[in-house]
C-alpha cells in the first residue's frame, strides 16, 4: 500500500484540500474521486472531505486505492529489471514480447510477466511508454494510480523525454538532421502509419554515429511521441530500418532493430530528475556485422 504524505506549510496553507490534490499531488479528478470512495484522504488522522481547509503544520496523507488487473494473468517469464521504487518499474523488454495482452497473445507479454513479478500482492499493470513487439528497451510501469497520471502528463506535456537506437537501410545524407512530418493513420489500415499534410505534427532528430556499406545506426531524440514514429520517418526520407516488414523490405525470419535507449523525466512523487539507460543488443555494433 502506497502513502504519500505532505506537512502543510506557509504555501500551502488556507487551501482545501482538493485544491492541494490537484495542486501538490497533480493528481486526476478521477483519481480524487476514487479516494474519496476509499476513505484515502487523511487529515491529522482523521478522513476527511475534498471540501477541508488545511493550515500551516497539518499532515495530509493519501492512500492509494489497491486494485488487481483481471485480465493479465501471472506468467512466469524472465523480467530483465533496470530500476525499482516505491512508485515505477524500469525494465528491459525483449524482442518478439507484447507489451499488452491481446488476441493470440494472452500469456506471453510483458505484462504477464510483471504480474507474476507482483504475484503475492494486488497490482494493476500501468505502462506507461509503450513499445513495438519486436522493440527492445526501456518500459517504465507505473505502481499507482497517482504515477501514471504524473508520467502521462510529463508526456503530454514535453517533460518525458525518449531516445533511441535504430539499424537503418543504408546510409542518411547528411549524417545529422531533424525530420519534420506529420504523421496520420493509412487509410483503410488498423496498424500502419504514414506522412501526410492533415496528420498530427511529428518531429524526430538524429545522428548516424556507426555505419558501413549496407546499413548504419542512428542515434535518435523524439520530440514527440507518435505511433511507429521512428519507422514512419526513416522510410519517409528513404532509409527505412533494414527489415522492417512494414515499412521497409521484408526479410524471411527478420526483423528490424529499434531499441529504447535512454528515458529521462522527473519522478512522480519526489520530482528528481531522473535518467535510465540501457545498453542496446549486440547486434547494434556494426562491427560484429
Amino acid at each position: 500500500m502506497r502513502e504519500l504524505t505532505l506537512i502543510i506549510d506557509e504555501n500551502n496553507a488556507d487551501y482545501n484540500v482538493g485544491e492541494i490534490l490537484k495542486k501538490h499531488f497533480k493528481l486526476s479528478s478521477r483519481l480524487i474521486t476514487k479516494l474519496k470512495q476509499s476513505g484515502g484522504i487523511i487529515l491529522n488522522g482523521e478522513v476527511v472531505t475534498v471540501r477541508k481547509t488545511v493550515k500551516v503544520g497539518d499532515t495530509l496523507c493519501i492512500v492509494m486505492p489497491q486494485s488487481v488487473s483481471p485480465n493479465v494473468i501471472p506468467v512466469n517469464l524472465p523480467l530483465n529489471i533496470l530500476y525499482e521504487d516505491q512508485d515505477i518499474l524500469a525494465v528491459n523488454k525483449p524482442k518478439n514480447m507484447p507489451v499488452h495482452p491481446s488476441m493470440n497473445n494472452y500469456n506471453n507479454t510483458l505484462g504477464n510477466a510483471v504480474m507474476y513479478y507482483y504475484k503475492n500482492s494486488p497490482f494493476v499493470y500501468r505502462p506507461v511508454n509503450r513499445l513495438d513487439r519486436d522493440t527492445t528497451g526501456i518500459v517504465i510501469i507505473a505502481k499507482t494510480p497517482q504515477a501514471s497520471h504524473d508520467l502521462s502528463r510529463q508526456m503530454q506535456e514535453g517533460e518525458f523525454k525518449k531516445e533511441y537506437l535504430a539499424i537503418l537501410s543504408g546510409t542518411p545524407s547528411p549524417e545529422y538532421g531533424i525530420i519534420d512530418a506529420p504523421i496520420k493513420r493509412e487509410q483503410e489500415s488498423i496498424i500502419k502509419r504514414c506522412v501526410d499534410e492533415n496528420g498530427q505534427k511529428a518531429i524526430t532528430e538524429y545522428v548516424i554515429i556507426d555505419k558501413n556499406s549496407d546499413c548504419s545506426v542512428a542515434h535518435i531524440k523524439l520530440h514527440t511521441g507518435r505511433t511507429h514514429q521512428v519507422r514512419v520517418h526513416f522510410a519517409h526520407i528513404g532509409h527505412p530500418l533494414m527489415y522492417d516488414y512494414l515499412y521497409g523490405i521484408e526479410e524471411k525470419d527478420k526483423t528490424f532493430n529499434l531499441h529504447c535507449y535512454k528515458l529521462t523525466f522527473f519522478h512522480p512523487v519526489t520530482k528528481e530528475h531522473v535518467t535510465l539507460i540501457c545498453n542496446p543488443p549486440e547486434q547494434f555494433n556494426l562491427s560484429n556485422k
